[in-house]
């Protein structure tokens, strides 16, 4: 970047800050006096996400620290040191273990810097008000030091958003990244998505991401936004779109999503009657064919088939079993229980089918009590929206896998729902409450999966605290005449002292039993 004015570096810093990890270590060189320090800073506010934090130079103390939401930060002055030596005893090695180092006069120990880190240099513009700033990444740095270009190349091109803050948002289990821009009076929600590549094929030639249909770019979410609004719901209305590279600018729903209200002391009880009523509404939306998008390109909402279905609850087999029994799942219980599912999956696919927006609970639901009717319930995730039954989405929500939902108010809110679905005569009462049992064990299920999974594969053991939430539900659901085959399975191979014990989850790494 040639000739960047001061506000134009606060926001490359603001930028870089986005892609902060652990163990990385942020390299500014320059003159005296050539903005380092003024950049540290403007980077350290955006990671601690406080404009006005005061950020003293460490040039005498040679080290300052700074405890930011999501990883520590220190911030180094290597001019007054005189080798490694001086530099290993400011402990960078245990700063990196916990955070990232913001190192200004690298060139005084080139030799103990790691692998990955971000180079930037910074030299005088052509007046002495502007500066050129030049950067190099290094190691994983490489990769996301083209995705940050390209990310402001596509703010560049998307006024009033070029000249917006942005700040960092907490996203989810996914490979999606989120900001919340702030500029003119107006914010809006930045999403990064990348197209993901396939992984390694697990059955007949297949990824889980392409047999589970897991959307892998962001046409699925600007198509499925659209229908949504189309049909009057509170879907984010998208401002601008990069749809090859993966960059949306959403609108901002704000702060109030369900789990935060919940705490906050917001009745349960209204915000789940809220969504359920988005609910209804969404039952009479018409199944979707290819949904147009603006590139000429179009989205086809694939089935909830069987080998959706089956496909997810296997993750039991492949997670959560070894987890609890310490050893893989045998060849013959596997059977038995894949086998088990197939005349319930069969059975599903013979009743009413309709929008499964698939994630609908309360991490991707907000609150907006301003807006009326089906309106209040703000929804943010549904990319992986499939055609199938209703039930899905219903006992997603009152069989939350993140938060308890009183059994009294599931109960309540079902017959709510069959309530007004009944009003049609031919809504088949017993066949949705059997598709809502049969849905909620396989969600539950698959959950049990996926949450250990996390925990194995990617270190994030908090999802391990919701397990027995998980159980809870399960068993409600196996209580369905329908489903005994299958709940006797579970009494012979997951027996309650089975289900009670923690899951032995090894860290990522370590060899699995």
């Amino acid at each position: 970047m040639v000739d960047a004015s001061e506000a134009a570096l606060g926001r490359v810093a603001e930028r870089v800050a986005l892609k902060l990890a652990v163990g990385d270590v942020v390299a500014l060189s320059g003159d005296l006096g050539a903005g380092k320090t003024t950049f540290t800073r403007a980077l350290i506010r955006a990671a601690l996400g406080d404009a006005g934090a005061e950020i003293p130079s460490p040039t005498f103390s040679l080290v300052q620290t700074y405890s930011a939401p999501r990883l520590e930060l220190a911030h180094l002055d290597l001019y007054r040191i005189t080798g490694d030596d001086d530099l290993i005893e400011l402990g960078l090695d245990e700063h990196l273990a916990a955070g990232a180092a913001l190192v200004e006069w690298p060139e005084r120990a080139p030799r103990v810097l790691p692998a990955n880190r971000l180079d930037i240099r910074l030299t005088e513009g052509t007046s002495p008000e502007t500066r050129t700033i030049d950067l190099v990444g290094h190691g994983t740095w490489g990769p996301r030091l083209a995705r940050l270009v390209a990310m402001s190349e596509f703010l560049d091109l998307s006024p009033p958003w070029d000249t917006a803050a942005a700040a960092y948002l907490q996203g989810d289990a996914s490979t999606r990244a989120y900001a919340r821009l702030a500029g003119h009076g107006r914010t809006a929600i930045l999403m990064d998505q990348p197209r993901q590549p396939d992984g390694p094929p697990i059955r007949d030639g297949l990824p889980y991401s392409r047999i589970a249909h897991i959307a892998e770019e962001v046409r699925p979410f600007v198509a499925v936004a659209g229908a949504l609004r189309e049909a009057g719901l509170s879907a984010p209305e998208i401002y601008a779109a990069d749809l090859d590279r993966g960059f949306l600018v959403l609108e901002d729903f704000g702060d109030r999503v369900y789990g935060a209200e919940i705490a906050k002391g917001t009745s349960q009880a209204e915000l789940w009657r809220a969504a359920t009523d988005t609910l209804l509404a969404i039952a009479c939306i018409p199944a979707p064919g290819p949904i147009s998008l603006a590139d000429g390109s179009a989205h086809r909402v694939p089935p909830q088939d069987a080998s959706v279905l089956g496909i997810e609850v296997e993750l039991l087999p492949d997670w959560y079993w070894p987890a609890v029994h310490g050893a893989p799942m045998s060849a013959d219980v596997r059977a038995e229980f894949v086998d088990l599912w197939q005349p319930l999956f069969a059975r599903l696919a013979e009743g009413p089918q309709g929008w499964a927006l698939r994630d609908y609970h309360s991490p991707n639901l907000v609150w907006l009590p301003d807006r009326d009717g089906p309106r209040r319930a703000g929804l943010l995730d549904f990319q992986d929206a499939l055609v199938g039954s209703p039930a899905y989405d219903l006992v997603s929500l009152l069989e939350d896998a993140r938060l308890d939902v009183p059994p009294a108010l599931e109960d309540d809110l079902l017959a709510y729902y069959l309530d007004q679905r009944g009003a049609d005569p031919g809504f088949d009462r017993e066949g949705f409450r059997f598709a809502y049992a049969t849905l909620g064990v396989q969600r539950n299920t698959k959950i049990l999966g996926i949450f250990a999974r996390l925990a194995a594969r990617d270190g994030k053991r908090a999802y391990l605290r919701h397990i027995p939430r998980l159980w809870r539900y399960l068993e409600r659901g196996l209580a369905h005449p329908g489903l005994a085959p299958l709940a006797r399975w579970f009494d012979r191979h997951l027996p309650q002292p089975v289900r009670r014990r923690p899951p032995d989850v090894p860290s990522p790494g370590s060899p699995r039993p």
